[in-house]
C-alpha cells in the first residue's frame, strides 16, 4: 500500500532505542521512487485530454496526490528529527562528535553538522568582544567557580589560562576553574566531584 514504507520509517525511528540510529538509506530510497511512480501516473493523467464524464483517472489522481503528500512529510519529519538530535548532541559534545554517531550519519547529514558547527563557531567568535564567547562553557549556572574534579583516563598536562600545568593522570584529584574544565568534563575525561 502506498505510504506503508514512510509510516514504518517514521516508527522505527520512534522506536529505536539508539542514541542515534543509522540512517536508513535502503527504505528512503524506495519511499523517493514510490514518489517518483505515484508522480508520474499524475503527470500521464493530467497530460490526457481531460474529461469528467468519461475519464475516470479522477479518483485515481487524488488518491496518489495523497500519498505522495504523506511520503513526503513523513521523510521531512524523518530528516527533521535526525538533524534536531545532531544539533542537540552537538551542544552536549561539543564539535566532535563520538565516532558511533559519525558511523550512523549520512553523507548529507555529515555536511550539515560541519557547516552547523563551523556557523556556531563563527558566531560564538564575533560576539562577547575581542576573544569571543563561548557559548558551551556554563550550559547551566555555576554554584561555584572552582571544583573538584577525578581524572578518569590518562590525559596528560593541562595548562590553565593562569598559567599554572596540571598533570592529569588516572584517578588524580584536582580542585580547577570550572570554566576551564567544563569541556573535558562533557568529553569524558574528568569527573565533577559532588561533596554534598
Amino acid at each position: 500500500m502506498w505510504g506503508d514504507k514512510a509510516i514504518e520509517l517514521i516508527k522505527e525511528l520512534e522506536r529505536s532505542s539508539e542514541l542515534f540510529p543509522p540512517f536508513d538509506d535502503d527504505k528512503v530510497r524506495l519511499i523517493l521512487e514510490e514518489c517518483r511512480v505515484l508522480n508520474q501516473f499524475i503527470e500521464d493523467a493530467m497530460s490526457s485530454t481531460f474529461d469528467p464524464e468519461t475519464n475516470n483517472y479522477l479518483a485515481g489522481v487524488k488518491a496518489r496526490t495523497a500519498a505522495l503528500e504523506r511520503n513526503k512529510r513523513c521523510l521531512l519529519a524523518y530528516q527533521w528529527n535526525r538533524l534536531q538530535t545532531l544539533k542537540k548532541m552537538r551542544w552536549e559534545f561539543g564539535s566532535i562528535l563520538p565516532p558511533e554517531i559519525k558511523a550512523n550519519m549520512s553523507e548529507t547529514e555529515v555536511q550539515w553538522c560541519t557547516k552547523y558547527s563551523k556557523a556556531l563557531a563563527n558566531y560564538m567568535k564575533n560576539i562577547g568582544g575581542r576573544n569571543g564567547l563561548n557559548l558551551m562553557l556554563d550550559m547551566q549556572p555555576p554554584k561555584d567557580l572552582y571544583i573538584e574534579v577525578r581524572c578518569l583516563k590518562e590525559y596528560g598536562k593541562l595548562e590553565l589560562d593562569s598559567g599554572e600545568v596540571f598533570n592529569l593522570s588516572e584517578n588524580s584529584q584536582h580542585y580547577m576553574p570550572r570554566s576551564q574544565v567544563e569541556n573535558l568534563i562533557r568529553l569524558g575525561v574528568l569527573e565533577h566531584i559532588n561533596w554534598s
